[in-house]
């Protein structure tokens, strides 16, 4: 049985846009702001619209496929569909790290906001023991607001996310009118101080990808959606553009609203524990502090608890996929939740709490991670376009045949844009994955012609690995200067594209994947 049959379908598209808001708008706006001001400084407004609009060309391509394919965790199910195994199991062990991080990383930015008020959870930048114990005490909460069913998640999750977007809207709207300092856009090293590259870089490493990422949260409960070929696609969209808006104004807001004080050693140097909130005391605005450091204790929590959903539902795709043991696909006789699944991400959530004890620590991971999941959905498109024509799309892409590739480029280039060595770590964790799909192999759970198919994928990883490290960007060898190894990005990006839509395994009239498709559209209740 498909797993996702076993869930219960109560979602409308107020739950799937609040499930993506609640995805989107976490910590990113609490600590994203500062980062990317240190590493581009006004620019970084730049650098938060810029990467708004990259993730919408993915969000169009992931809202056809998520409206194709309703189903829990689909996202790993995609590759499985067009290339096989290996390319299906690199992706998942992948969205698997990026999914099962964020949760102890929204649980570490809540303590760090919750440390105003019990400074001892925090020393430094770094969470103390109490902290530590607070951060996994949130995560067992996310767990059990989770365990209890999707409706009750989905409740909690609507008053959550009002707030997380109240709360922004009127930070824009208050420090607009009271604390702007326009000089700020022009001095302390003019609006672009570290170059076009900088506004690249902030993308990745600030948190500015990680931010907008949530938009897939609806794809992987579309299998708990009432009528997902029609909200799914309307609630990954409406997302990304509300919060484009959003986030950039807020970046426009804090970049304005720093006082020359802040400023004094420049935006490399600016140092703030708590970014908003530190503005609205410094220009005293209590009370409006007061709302900042309260919602900032609130606002990770829901982006925890919606992650937490999303995890259980990859690992039910990944049994789907043969790559995890039949057990954690099942769903508690109650409250028809992936039970078995949500206990081992608990597990894996706390024990990442441990090397990561700060937010700024654990995002380039989440990030990377994140991003690298993204490459698959832009070549399984274009080969379902192919291999799949007459399987119904409630949300039909325009001129897929250059949005796919483009995407693909995108999703490249900011993987590039994390550096040198912080693509290397990713690597080795996308090598530890690649070990174990080898012994699965060795043990013939995987015929060998989806090697075949996949070999363009470990390809692909060895050349973003080579590049970065001959690049510009983080500490890499700088053989390739900048904006020359952008152009081999590039190229490289596109040749692997089509390498990997030319390697796609057929999909014959009798294939259950085929059957799977055809039957996975579910009417409105």
């Amino acid at each position: 049985m498909v797993q996702g049959e076993k869930l219960r379908r109560e979602l409308r598209i107020r739950d799937l846009f609040f499930a993506n808001m609640a995805g989107i708008i976490g910590s990113g706006w609490l600590f994203g702001a500062i980062y990317a001001a240190n590493i581009a400084g006004p620019a970084s407004i730049l650098a938060w619209l810029i990467g708004g609009l990259l993730m919408l060309v993915l969000a169009l391509v992931y809202a056809e496929l998520g409206g194709m394919l309703p189903k829990p965790g689909a996202l790993v199910r995609y590759p499985q569909f067009s290339h096989g195994s290996l390319v299906s199991f690199i992706l998942s062990w992948s969205v698997w790290i990026a999914y099962a991080t964020v949760a102890p990383l929204e649980a570490e930015a809540s303590v760090q906001y919750a440390s105003y008020y019990v400074p001892a959870l925090v020393h430094g930048s770094s969470l103390t023991p109490v902290g530590l114990v607070t951060a996994a005490l949130l995560v067992l909460v996310f767990f059990i607001l989770n365990y209890f069913g999707v409706k009750l998640m989905a409740q909690v999750n609507g008053f959550v996310t009002a707030l997380k977007i109240i709360v922004p809207v009127l930070t824009i709207v208050v420090l607009l009118f009271v604390g702007m300092h326009p000089a700020n856009f022009s001095h302390y090293g003019g609006f672009m101080p570290g170059g076009t590259a900088s506004i690249l870089s902030a993308i990745t490493v600030s948190g500015i990808a990680l931010s907008y990422t949530g938009f897939r949260q609806a794809i992987d409960m579309a299998g708990e959606a009432k009528n997902p070929a029609r909200d799914v696609p309307r609630a990954v969209i409406a997302s990304i553009l509300v919060t484009i808006v959003i986030y950039t104004l807020l970046e426009v807001v804090f970049v304005g609203g720093l006082t020359p004080a802040a400023l004094a050693h420049g935006w490399a140097n600016l140092n703030l524990s708590s970014p908003f909130a530190d503005l609205a005391l410094a220009l005293n605005l209590g009370w409006l502090a007061t709302i900042l450091f309260g919602d900032a204790v609130v606002s990770p929590s829901g982006t925890g608890l919606i992650a937490t959903a999303s995890t259980g539902r990859v690992v039910m795709a990944m049994v789907d996929n043969g790559y995890a043991p039949q057990k954690l696909g099942e769903t508690h006789p109650r409250y028809k939740v992936p039970t078995p699944a949500l206990w081992v991400n608990l597990v894996i959530g706390i024990l990442f709490l441990l090397p990561y004890q700060g937010w700024e620590s654990l995002v380039t991971i989440v990030s990377s991670s994140t991003i690298l999941s993204y490459i698959l959905g832009p070549v399984s498109a274009a080969v379902l376009r192919r291999t799949a024509p007459e399987i119904q799309r409630s949300y039909h892409v325009k001129g897929m045949n250059w949005v796919a590739p483009i995407g693909f480029v995108i999703a490249t280039l900011m993987i590039y844009w994390a550096g040198w060595p912080l693509v290397g770590q990713l690597l080795v964790a996308m090598a530890v994955g690649l070990l174990i799909y080898a012994y699965y192999f060795t043990q013939g759970r995987f015929p060998r012609e989806h090697l075949r198919s996949g070999a363009w994928l470990v390809g692909y990883l060895a050349f973003i690995g080579l590049i970065s490290w001959a690049g510009s960007f983080g500490t890499g060898a700088k053989f390739i200067p900048y904006p020359w190894d952008m152009v081999v990005v590039v190229v490289g990006a596109l040749l692997f594209f089509y390498a990997g839509v030319k390697s796609a395994l057929p999909l014959p009239l009798d294939s259950p994947y085929r059957q799977e498709l055809a039957t996975s559209e579910t009417p409105a209740d």
